[in-house]
């Protein structure tokens, strides 16, 4: 009876203290999502595949499977990655494993990936479904960032400005070998992974000062990736010179349709730079159909709903039950921060062009199914810090 009745408790504590504010924003975001994939892409789906509603489906789908996921791993004890594995004759941890993984993912990326607008950045699965390892990377810089810094701390945390310095980079050298195939092939998606370590380690450090060199470098590593391929340094030339854009570059056409839509926007489905003026509308810059149908106070709406998300994720962050739960949702938080500024600075033109998805709204499977499973890690971790504290007295203390 006892057994029955603490499995029923557990069950309560797990629906009673379940954060719906953070379920139900992540819900409406992704809703909202699918109703403007469906606005932005049904005249391509139309033209090309004589199907209007095949983006619409295909995300509808993923986004069922993806609350499912989000469900499931909310539910499992976010420790469980930090556990070992029995893989032969050998016990190595689980998080070490996936590690491996996304290195040999993103290698093999490099030399046989599928190829796109100039650089190898999908696997082909088959049936038209494509699949990005740098979105199982930003999982894997998470979690595994977190165990580089519980495990280094002290060498951030020396109160001298030079060692803190270096045992940041002491730190960050782990991330290396996925850094590297990453920048070379996807520029956006390595500042996004620099990016969100770089957040953690500031988390966990006292001394900020020489987060300032920190940035330095970052920005000159940054500038001598884009010289490398002659399309980023195209897209730099156009970023500083606007004026002489070609009249179909897809950044112009965005700003003409942010401006035609205007304060109250055109209506929902009436966008005219969706009728093939803007090549994958529905994808990276999916952010100016919103502000053409919905106008600025649509645009406006949107990042609020972000803030919101964001400040729900940074609420859990400082209110989790451990050190380990609290990176892993600031991890997260800066993950999803940096993706909503970057995608929106590069359609408003306020930084050079680059693939960045509008997480949870613009098109795409495989982004969806890994932002879902991450919001599924962050109500694990909100669960926990709610959850009762067992009563560990045992009979012959009672006596």
């Amino acid at each position: 009876m006892v057994e029955s009745g603490r499995k029923k408790i557990q069950i309560k504590s797990v629906l009673s203290h379940y954060d719906i504010i953070l379920a139900i924003l992540v819900l409406f975001i992704c809703s909202f999502g699918l109703v403007m994939i469906y606005s932005a892409s049904s005249y391509r789906a139309e033209y090309y595949y004589k199907d209007s509603t095949l983006y619409f489906r295909r995300q509808g789908l993923f986004l069922l499977g993806g609350a499912a996921v989000m469900i499931l791993i909310s539910l499992i004890d976010y420790k469980a990655v930090f556990k070992k594995i029995k893989i032969f004759k050998f016990r190595i941890p689980l998080l070490i494993f996936f590690w491996l993984i996304c290195i040999g993912l993103h290698w093999w990326t490099f030399f046989n990936g599928y190829s796109a607008g100039g650089s190898a950045r999908w696997i082909q699965l088959g049936g038209g479904i494509n699949f990005q390892p740098s979105e199982l990377s930003k999982v894997c810089f998470v979690l595994f960032g977190t165990v580089i810094a519980r495990k280094n701390r002290k060498l951030m945390n020396t109160g001298n400005i030079l060692k803190d310095f270096w045992g940041y980079l002491r730190s960050m050298f782990w991330f290396v070998p996925i850094l590297v195939p990453v920048a070379l092939q996807n520029l956006s998606s390595a500042i996004i992974l620099a990016g969100m370590v770089t957040v953690m380690f500031f988390c966990i450090s006292m001394q900020k000062k020489y987060f300032l060199i920190v940035l330095a470098l970052l920005v000159v590593g940054a500038y001598a990736m884009v010289n490398i391929k002659e399309y980023r340094s195209e897209r730099m030339g156009h970023f500083w010179n606007d004026e002489n854009m070609d009249s179909g570059d897809q950044i112009l056409q965005g700003m003409y349709a942010i401006a035609s839509g205007g304060l109250m926007g055109k209506g929902l489905g009436n966008s005219v730079q969706k009728l093939g003026n803007i090549p994958e509308v529905h994808t990276d810059m999916i952010f100016v159909i919103i502000c053409e149908e919905l106008g600025i106070i649509g645009g406006i709406a949107v990042i609020g709903l972000f803030l919101l998300l964001l400040w729900r994720i940074f609420k859990i962050a400082i209110n989790a039950p451990d050190f380990d739960g609290s990176l892993i949702a600031i991890g997260i938080f800066a993950q999803i921060a940096l993706q909503v500024m970057m995608n929106v600075a590069v359609v408003t033109n306020s930084m050079p062009a680059t693939g960045v998805p509008l997480p949870f709204v613009s098109y795409g499977g495989s982004s969806l199914l890994i932002l879902m499973a991450e919001m599924g890690v962050v109500l694990g971790v909100s669960k926990r810090t709610y959850e009762p504290i067992d009563d560990i007295e045992t009979p012959e203390k009672e006596k």
